[in-house]
């Protein structure tokens, strides 16, 4: 049987696979077009952020198995996969605790001013340091939007690494789960915006849905306050987020994700005042890239085998799945 691993995943995922007898094959590039032209061979796939498409699930007569290298899988076509009968599975808190820590990395070197004081230093500007504006973590207000495994991990470290206070906005999530982890309960999300000096949003981006985060959400935001996205790009209107920063309305911004990856040159953040930029980097730390690739070359051997896997997306399927 054979895998096609669209975009590089780690060595640990890999050797998973060969010891199951599998074979890793690899398109001539991660393109929807090259993919559709490997896969017919394939019985299963793994892919990253390049999702797999309905052309190329159209393509694959005896792929079995779709294999998400992450928790998100809007860039695979479940609706495709599951009329063809094939599950889809994802990797859901592999990453948590890489992207938490990403999340308090951005916030400090906001709240520090990490990146304008090394360049103060390095062109020689050393009164930098009499400049206002630094601040600390502790005390300050933490609003999490979304409270899923990559929230809890980032509520845990805020509150009992920074004595950060965390207010969390979640409606799938019980009251009651919000409040035994410690953290306090927003009744809404203009309620979190307006009391949070740090916004960090963690909520699954929907296709089409129109940003979570738009120019009117943005202006209940506290003068000064931080918004961090290491979710998904479409949840904040980058146009508006980029005109709040050159009005210095907001503090500034930690931005990982972007409604079109890579961005443009001409994206209204890479100009903006006041913000850190990342590649969609959150999950990209050695030790969550092998416990991701781990997890989902896991399940893609169970679905090989005949084992029902831990995280299938489309669970409906798996009773009336493709077979060998």
């Amino acid at each position: 049987m054979k895998c096609l691993i669209v975009q590089p995943i780690h060595e640990q995922g890999l050797a998973l696979l060969r010891q199951a007898g599998i074979d890793c094959v690899t398109p001539a590039s991660a393109t929807m077009a090259e993919v559709a032209r490997a896969i017919p061979a394939c019985e299963a796939v793994i892919t990253r952020n390049a999702g797999l498409d309905g052309g190329a699930i159209a393509a694959a007569a005896r792929l079995r198995i779709i294999g998400s290298h992450g928790a998100g899988t809007n860039m695979v076509d479940v609706a495709a996969a599951t009329a063809a009968g094939i599950p889809v599975v994802n990797t859901p808190g592999a990453n948590a605790r890489s992207v938490a820590e990403l999340v308090i990395a951005m916030a400090l070197a906001l709240v520090k001013r990490t990146l304008a004081l090394d360049a103060a230093v390095r062109t020689g500007h050393w009164d930098a340091r009499y400049a206002p504006g630094l601040r600390e973590l502790a005390g300050a207000t933490l609003g999490i939007v979304g409270f899923g495994q990559i929230g809890r991990a980032l509520a845990g470290i805020a509150a009992h690494g920074f004595g950060m206070r965390v207010l969390v906005y979640s409606p799938s999530v019980p009251p009651a789960e919000i409040e035994a982890a410690g953290c306090a309960l927003a009744p809404d999300l203009a309620a979190l915006l307006a009391a949070a000096d740090i916004v960090s949003l963690h909520r699954p981006g929907q296709a089409g849905a129109p940003p979570m985060i738009d120019a009117a959400a943005l202006a209940r935001m506290k003068p000064g306050a931080l918004l961090i996205n290491t979710a998904r790009g479409g949840l904040v209107d980058e146009r508006a987020l980029a005109d709040s920063l050159a009005a210095g309305r907001l503090g500034g911004a930690g931005i990982d994700v972007f409604s079109t990856e890579p961005p443009p040159a001409d994206h209204p953040l890479i100009g903006a005042p006041n913000v850190v930029l990342a590649p969609h980097a959150g999950g990209s730390t050695d030790e969550a890239l092998a416990r991701t690739a781990v997890a989902v070359a896991q399940q893609v051997v169970d679905a090989l085998q005949g084992r029902r896997p831990r995280h299938v997306v489309n669970p409906e399927v798996w009773e009336r799945r493709r077979s060998a």
